[in-house]
């Protein structure tokens, strides 16, 4: 008697892509008062400090860092 063997299953996994990169900006407000943000929906460091400044309006500074 031969052994019946079942056809493997495939698995339409859809590709996955690379985590998009997370930052944190610390933003000081010319009132002396300061902030931290985490941005998520960021392309690059440039795109994250675009996306800061627009939210927050007038700052003093600035600082993005990429977050490990």
């Amino acid at each position: 008697m031969q052994a019946q063997q079942k056809a493997a299953k495939q698995h339409n996994t859809l590709p996955s892509r690379a985590p998009r990169p997370e930052y944190v900006a610390a933003v000081r407000y010319p009132d002396g008062r300061r902030d931290l943000f985490h941005i998520r929906n960021a392309d690059n460091l440039a795109d994250a400090r675009e996306l800061v400044i627009s939210e927050v309006g007038d700052v003093q500074s600035v600082m993005i860092a990429l977050r490990h």
